[in-house]
């Protein structure tokens, strides 16, 4: 699948790579914050020691980050995007639509929703991009 990335959105990843030595592979760039699609694997060197290079990256980009890691099927990726909410299961259906249903913690259900949508909303975006998910619902 080929994914389209804006001008801005490739100095971003760069510029995260940069500061991380952690590889980007995709940057959906939103009003204040963006979303950094990390590598499988390269969470850790993203986040740094104590958080020290994901502060840094959001200190020179000026606004605030969030980091997503990649997966290798949709229910992980649909699991890891809903991050920082517990995602007990996730489960795909092929009826019509691609729908991503996530089991998700009664008490981190706000979380994987976010303010205003947003969270979910982001995870909707990064499965429709790499994974052709229509939808994700929250059981």
């Amino acid at each position: 699948m080929v994914i389209t990335l804006s001008d801005e959105a490739r100095r971003i990843l760069a510029l995260f790579e940069d500061v991380t030595g952690a590889a980007g592979r995709d940057c959906l760039v939103e009003d204040d914050r963006v979303v950094v699609l990390v590598a499988t694997g390269d969470m850790g060197e993203a986040i740094g020691p104590g958080g020290q290079h994901v502060r840094e990256f959001e200190k020179q980009l000026g606004r605030e980050a969030k980091l997503v890691e990649d997966a290798a099927t949709a229910e992980d990726f649909v699991a890891n995007a809903l991050a920082p909410a517990a995602v007990f299961n996730v489960t795909i259906s092929e009826n019509g639509d691609t729908v991503a249903y996530a089991e998700v913690a009664e008490e981190d259900t706000g979380v994987a929703i976010g303010t205003d949508g947003r969270n979910i909303e982001t995870a909707r975006r990064l499965a429709a991009r790499h994974f052709d998910v229509d939808d994700i619902q929250l059981t």
